[in-house]
C-alpha cells in the first residue's frame, strides 16, 4: 500500500517520497518497507534509532524524525495506528494452499480442525474438538486436550501439555480511544511461542503479541483460569497459579512463582526466583529472590505485620 494511500485513508496530509508500505511494526523493529508510530514520551528515545520507512507521530515530535524517514503527522498517532491495523491485519484463513506436515505417528482424534501449513511432529496427540489454525507447529510428544484452540502462527514446543478449553494466540485486549469515548480495536499480527515442557491449564488464555511474540519459556507451568496478556515474556520454570492475571508486556524472570489470584499491571519486570503471594497486586517492577504480597505490593513479611497492626487496632477500638 502506498504511503499516500495510507495518508488519504487516515485523512492526514502527506508530502515526501511515496514509498510502498508492506506491514506495520514496532518502533524498535520496523524496516524500510514498514510503517511504525510513536504514541508518547516512553518511545521518543527510539525515534532516532528507528529504521522504519515511515512513522506516524504527533506534531510535538516532528523535529526528532531522521531526514531519510517519511512521516505522517497525526493529532493522535495511537488512534491512527488502530485504524490502520485493520487494513494490515492477517486474514483469519490463509488464501493460499500450503501443504501440512503431519507425522504418521501423530494421533489425531475425530472432529479436529487443522488449517493450512501446519507442522505436527512425532507422537503428538490431539483430542476431539481441537482447533489448529494456519501455520501452527506442534513439537513431538505434545498433548492437545479436547476443545483447545491454537490460533494461526502459534508455535508449540516439545512435550507440552495443553489442557481442555485453553486458548493460545487470541487477539490481545488492545484499543485506542477517540475523543468521543469510542473504543477502536488494535488488530494483533504477532504470535505466541510455547517452548518445550510447558503446561497450560484448562480454560487459560494466552494472547498473541501486537507485532512480535508472547513467549512462555521452557518448563513453565500455568494453572487453570489464568490470563496472560499480549507481549508478555514469561521465563523458564515459572509457576503461575489459578486465576492469576498478567497485563500486557509483563516480563517474568526465571523460576518466578505467582500465587492464586495474583496479578500484574503492564510494562513491568519481576526478577528471578521472586514469589508473589496469593492475591498480591504487582504495580511496579520487583527485585528477584524475595517474597512479596498485598496491595500495594510489598515484602510479604511487612504485609503480614501490617495486617496484624490493623487487626490489633480494630480489636482495641472495639474494647472502648
Amino acid at each position: 500500500m502506498k504511503l499516500s494511500e495510507i495518508a488519504k485513508f487516515l485523512n492526514l496530509e502527506f508530502s515526501g517520497d511515496d514509498i510502498e508500505i508492506n506491514a506495520l511494526n514496532s518502533i524498535s523493529k520496523a524496516g524500510l518497507d514498514e510503517l511504525t508510530y510513536c504514541d508518547g514520551d516512553k518511545n521518543v528515545k527510539n525515534i532516532s534509532l528507528c529504521s522504519a520507512g515511515a512513522i506516524i507521530v504527533s506534531k510535538k515530535y516532528e523535529s526528532l524524525i531522521p531526514k531519510d524517514m517519511q512521516k505522517l503527522i497525526s493529532p493522535d498517532p495511537h488512534l491512527s495506528f488502530a485504524y490502520l491495523s485493520k487494513i494490515f491485519a492477517k486474514p483469519l484463513f490463509s488464501n493460499s494452499y500450503t501443504e501440512n506436515k503431519i507425522s504418521n505417528t501423530a494421533k489425531i482424534m475425530p472432529n479436529v480442525y487443522i488449517g493450512k501449513g501446519v507442522n505436527i511432529e512425532n507422537n503428538v496427540t490431539i483430542m476431539a474438538g481441537a482447533y489448529i489454525g494456519d501455520n501452527v507447529s506442534i513439537g513431538e510428544d505434545s498433548i492437545i486436550h479436547p476443545n483447545v484452540v491454537i490460533y494461526n502462527d502459534s508455535k508449540i514446543g516439545k512435550r507440552c501439555h495443553l489442557l481442555a478449553n485453553c486458548v493460545i494466540g487470541s487477539d490481545g485486549f488492545g484499543y485506542a480511544h477517540s475523543k468521543n469515548g469510542e473504543h477502536h480495536k488494535i488488530y494483533h499480527n504477532g504470535n505466541v511461542i510455547l517452548e518445550d515442557d510447558v503446561e497450560i491449564g484448562a480454560c487459560t488464555t494466552i494472547d498473541r503479541a501486537v507485532f512480535e511474540s508472547t513467549i512462555i519459556k521452557k518448563g513453565t507451568k500455568i494453572d487453570n483460569l489464568v490470563q496472560v496478556g499480549h507481549n508478555c515474556d514469561i521465563g523458564t520454570n515459572c509457576i503461575i497459579v489459578a486465576q492469576s492475571g498478567l497485563s500486557g508486556s509483563s516480563i517474568l524472570g526465571t523460576n518466578v512463582t505467582m500465587g492464586g489470584q495474583s496479578a500484574t499491571s503492564g510494562h513491568l519486570k519481576i526478577g528471578d526466583f521472586a514469589t508473589i503471594a496469593a492475591r498480591g497486586g504487582v504495580s511496579k517492577s520487583l527485585e528477584g529472590g524475595k517474597v512479596y504480597g498485598g496491595f500495594p505490593i510489598m515484602l510479604q513479611k511487612e504485609w503480614l505485620k501490617l495486617q496484624a497492626r490493623i487487626a490489633s487496632a480494630f480489636k482495641d477500638k472495639n474494647k472502648e
